[in-house]
């Protein structure tokens, strides 16, 4: 296993066990397997977020080349 694979096992390891602390002292959950569905969906979800915003960003990015294209294509032709 390479060392930044490495380095990424142990980091998702501690945000999940911070995560699990956190859901344990903040809910009454009974069930361990509750505590690791409710970080899996958390973790999930934050990763579609991410997704979408990438998703948003570039779009924004894309019209803004275009305007500048435009812009561009406006001067050279003037």
């Amino acid at each position: 296993m390479e060392t930044t694979q490495e380095e990424g096992l142990r980091t998702a390891s501690k945000k999940i066990d911070v995560t699990i602390k956190k859901f344990e002292a903040n809910y009454a959950v009974r069930d361990k397997q509750d505590v690791l569905a409710m970080c899996a969906l958390q973790f999930a979800s934050q990763t579609e977020q991410k997704v979408i915003d990438k998703e948003n960003l570039s779009d924004e990015v894309q019209n803004k080349l275009y305007a500048l294209d435009e812009l561009l294509k406006n001067h050279l032709s003037s």
